[in-house]
């Protein structure tokens, strides 16, 4: 749906949420008249969210607002990052990528690179500890699905004997570079591909003179401990709800515009973790 130029997308059962498409990629500096607009096009939707994007971290409009976050790592130049913001364990992994004849390079995405990356989402059905959503998908489907907004896009990739083992695929949004996609072979994770990519997505963050590397929200778990090491720090943000008519109203009021796994207490999500962890390893056994 478009309004006001902006691509909406409307989740949930019970309470529909809208929000911008593009959330990710652009700002919303004018909230106020697409809030107008959403209400008076009478769509199908009870409340509008919206953010504020780095490097705007402090709250500047008067709507009700709760704080939401993102995994960011904040650049200067490459050698500070690598001196300064990972310590020497993450850089010896880093070392042994290259050490084990782990190239990493930016990479065209064409049928070639697209059959590398079906391969590496069709090697294992589980990853993290659970049902990974890419498996089982065809090379048609991946291809287009990768091809999303390739005009903004760069892909780097990992290759080990001339087979790709892992890949980044990036977006710049801006004020940063948003990571959309990070994967590794998982036969090949002795070889560090994964942080091999990183450092590299650095290095063009450097390049570009791009403040910011952004990783999607800030996890709980092992992924956290991933984005630490790698030097990136949780960065909150102001995220704004606005009810769009009476149900909306009484939804925010009421806190039923949260999904119940993030009322979830962060030990006891933790701890769920750990037992689906445990339950996707009998599985396999």
């Amino acid at each position: 749906m478009l309004v006001n130029n902006k691509k909406i997308s409307i989740t949930g059962k019970y309470i529909k949420m809208a929000r911008i498409e593009e959330e990710w990629f652009e700002d919303l500096n004018d909230p106020n008249s697409l809030i107008q607009q959403l209400k008076g096009e009478n769509i199908k939707a009870d409340i509008f969210t919206f953010w504020q994007r780095i490097p705007n971290t402090q709250p500047k409009f008067n709507y009700y607002m709760e704080w939401d976050n993102i995994a960011a790592l904040s650049i200067s130049r490459y050698d500070y990052w690598w001196n300064t913001q990972i310590n020497s364990k993450t850089r010896n992994v880093i070392r042994k990528a290259e050490k084990k004849g782990v190239i990493v390079k930016v990479v065209f995405f064409d049928d070639e690179f697209a059959k590398g990356i079906t391969n590496i989402f069709n090697e294992t059905p589980i990853r993290q500890n659970k049902p990974f959503w890419h498996y089982g998908k065809d090379f048609e489907t991946i291809k287009r699905e990768m091809s999303d907004r390739l005009d903004r896009s760069e892909f780097i990739g990992a290759y080990y004997n001339n087979e790709l083992i892992g890949f980044i695929k990036i977006i710049d949004a801006g004020a940063y570079l948003d990571i959309v996609e990070i994967i590794s072979m998982i036969k090949h994770r002795d070889k560090a591909p994964t942080n091999a990519l990183i450092a590299k997505a650095v290095e063009i963050c450097d390049k570009k003179k791009i403040p910011f590397l952004v990783y999607a929200n800030w996890p709980r778990g092992t992924l956290a401990d991933f984005k630490r090491k790698n030097g990136f720090k949780k960065i909150d943000l102001p995220r704004y709800y606005v009810p769009l008519n009476f149900k909306g109203n009484i939804a925010l009021k009421l806190h039923f515009h949260h999904r119940l796994r993030d009322l979830i207490p962060e030990k006891l999500m933790i701890h769920l973790i750990e037992l689906r962890k445990k339950w996707y390893s009998n599985e396999s056994d």
